[in-house]
């Protein structure tokens, strides 16, 4: 007998980036919230079942990642753990740092995507991976559990995420261009990597150095010194030089009014808190350099539960989010639904008549310059109509109107609401407009304008759906 108030699913978390790759396998166990109204899901287990392998990432040239090789190393990982991927029902795969510059990268997501399960996310935003990393290192939790602010930073090889959590909720991220694989130093000092950030850095010192030549410690020392110095600004906050300004990703974060912790994760951090190794690059020298400055931080700092691995178990175990228990599907939808844009719909309940409804639907397209009726989107309303007949049949005729290309086309129409009214707003449309087919409404979900969503296949006979919200931002300047 099936349970309908649990449910597992297997989830991955698959990290691509500039120094190393690697995944991790979930175990995420939901249970229905008896005290909700709604009966909604909440994920109340997250257990690491496998941690895999961790290797160079493996390019062709600087410019260019080497897929196949990649793709049989992570077949070979599932093979290891026993898994396979049609099992897999939630995750993301994170391409991050330099590797998200690299000419193919967005080929790479899309293969490793499409054969690691699924419902898996593939996906580089950088304010997305600090998301990530903030939860996998632990840093959220912890927040939560001693009520304190806590910075955290990812240092991987080519960028720091940086999150601010507060009460186990991550309220600000960031991101900047440091990391250890930004410039490679091989045997003898000879340089084989030059990343465009330590370019930058090099012109500041006055220093000219090429793939080839043979760098000086000293040289690669303030190299290093001068991206540490970067860091600590940007984590003291806000950005101040213009160097510190140049290798920002996104903006600064929003600081609050006190930091009671700091904390580091990522490769570099293995090598701040003490571990060994060599990665012909200048990992050891920036986490050398982090450690003679952190004194200076308005807090102490602290050691995460997960350093290297931070990103993976963040996208592995932390990327889902459930739908409310209420929605409405049509059959003829298949899944999952990938890289959806969210475009938020201002409905103002005072002024509840047809022309607003339809005049703010097509004003929505309009700021995310898409065509109605020309590619699938979601529509994100938070309060558009009450529980009451009258009103959501005046919601859902205007919806039909202001959606006729959409509909005419055979294009999946996706509405999403705050509120728990998703079932209702779907009986009310398929009874009452032409809308009988491609249509998907679901609930008690709290997105924003700019997100991307990945929608995969029903749980519990259809009422529930795991949507992973993401970015899809590749770092091409």
């Amino acid at each position: 007998m099936v349970d309908e108030d649990r449910i597992e699913l297997l989830s991955v978390g698959v990290d691509v980036g500039s120094s190393t790759s690697h995944l991790a396998f979930s175990n995420l166990v939901l249970e229905r919230d008896v005290k909700s109204p709604t009966k909604r899901f909440e994920i109340k287990e997250r257990n690491i079942i496998y941690e895999g392998k961790i290797i160079d990432t493996p390019l062709l040239d600087n410019n260019t990642i080497d897929i196949e090789r990649l793709s049989v190393f992570f077949q070979e990982e599932y093979r290891q753990a026993g898994i396979d991927s049609g099992d897999i029902k939630s995750g993301a795969v994170i391409v991050t740092g330099e590797t998200a510059k690299k000419e193919n990268a967005k080929q790479i997501v899309e293969v490793l995507s499409e054969g690691s399960g699924n419902f898996v996310a593939a996906t580089a935003g950088a304010n997305f991976e600090s998301l990530l990393t903030a939860m996998g290192s632990g840093a959220v939790e912890r927040s939560r559990r001693y009520n304190k602010t806590i910075l955290s930073c990812d240092i991987g090889g080519g960028t720091s995420n940086i999150a601010i959590s507060k009460g186990g909720r991550v309220l600000s991220t960031s991101c900047i261009s440091i990391g250890g694989r930004l410039l490679g130093i091989g045997p003898e000092g000879r340089i084989w990597r030059i990343d465009k950030p330590a370019v930058e850095v090099m012109k500041e010192l006055g220093l000219d150095y090429r793939i080839g030549d043979r760098i000086p410690e000293e040289d690669a020392e303030k190299i290093a010194a001068r991206f540490a110095e970067a860091l600590l600004e940007v984590m003291s906050g806000p950005a101040c030089s213009s160097l510190a300004k140049r290798l920002m990703v996104t903006d600064d974060p929003d600081f609050p009014h006190r930091i009671d912790e700091y904390m580091f994760s990522g490769g570099v951090a293995e090598l701040i808190y003490g571990g060994n190794g060599s990665y012909k690059d200048m990992g050891q020298m920036l986490a050398n350099k982090i450690n003679s400055l952190a004194p200076k931080l308005s807090a102490p700092v602290i050691e995460p539960e997960n350093k290297i691995r931070a990103t993976v178990i963040g996208a592995g175990a932390y990327s889902l989010s459930i739908s409310g228990s209420s929605g409405f599907m049509d059959d003829n939808i298949s899944f999952p639904l990938r890289n959806v844009p969210v475009i938020r719909v201002d409905i103002d309940d005072s002024q509840l008549n047809h022309e607003h409804i339809v005049s703010q639907i097509q004003r929505a397209f309009k700021r995310f310059d898409i065509h109605e009726g020309e590619e699938v989107v979601a529509l994100y309303f938070k309060n558009p109509a009450r529980a009451y007949y009258p009103e959501l049949e005046l919601f859902a005729k205007s919806v039909e109107a202001a959606l006729a290309n959409s509909i005419q086309n055979g294009i999946p129409i996706i509405l999403i609401f705050e509120k728990d009214i998703a079932c209702g707003v779907g009986n009310v449309i398929r009874r009452e407009t032409g809308l009988k087919t491609n249509l998907l409404s679901l609930d008690e979900l709290i997105l924003k304008e700019g997100d991307w969503i990945d929608i995969g296949e029903p749980l519990v006979n259809g009422q529930v759906f795991p949507v992973t919200v993401k970015s899809l931002i590749f770092n091409r300047n």
